[in-house]
């Protein structure tokens, strides 16, 4: 069985408050139309989602970037088509909120995969290098097979993004695919 996880495919993090900036805006046609595949195949889909308060003085990421991801704000909206695909498919979609760069720490995501028999996970959203970097990290060791799309993941950092994708098949034993 396989799912897929859709991390941090926000409004602050393409073009608002923390921004990828244009290789996100280049990747969201994608990022909808994979989550819309999963939906139609039966598939287990996760919006994985940053949340942050204002002014946390106990979050780590407080002091390393400016305030994102705010708690009902329209940063932490999804971004572009992929707000609608949601709206569209919300009884078939589980959001989940995530205060940490893995989609698993502090979550109940391994839980939900494994009552439903997932063992292969797909990741796309951003940032290639952190958010997603993490939760590879974390799948890997939690013994998921993984697969990240290459056109469906993108970075404020051109060398990070590289680096990522060459991370995931030569240490975490990842599958990247482009297209499929």
């Amino acid at each position: 069985m396989r799912g897929l996880i859709v991390i941090d495919f926000t409004n602050d993090f393409v073009d608002g408050s923390l921004p990828v900036g244009q290789p996100a805006i280049d990747i969201a046609p994608r990022i909808s139309q994979i989550t819309e595949d999963f939906v139609k195949n039966g598939d287990y889909v996760v919006m994985a989602v940053d949340l942050h308060d204002e002014n946390d003085e106990y979050h780590p990421e407080t002091k390393l970037f400016p305030p994102h991801n705010l708690r009902g704000s329209y940063g932490r909206e999804l971004y572009g088509t992929l707000k609608q695909v949601y709206e569209d498919n919300k009884e078939s979609i589980y959001w989940m909120d995530k205060t940490r760069y893995s989609s698993f720490s502090g979550t109940n995501l391994e839980h939900k995969l494994r009552e439903r028999g997932i063992t292969e996970l797909h990741l796309i959203g951003v940032c290639t290098d952190i958010c997603v970097l993490h939760t590879a990290v974390d799948a890997y060791n939690k013994g998921f097979k993984i697969v990240v799309h290459e056109d469906g993941v993108a970075s404020f950092n051109a060398a990070g993004h590289a680096w990522a994708l060459g991370h995931f098949t030569g240490s975490l034993g990842a599958k990247v695919v482009n297209g499929e």
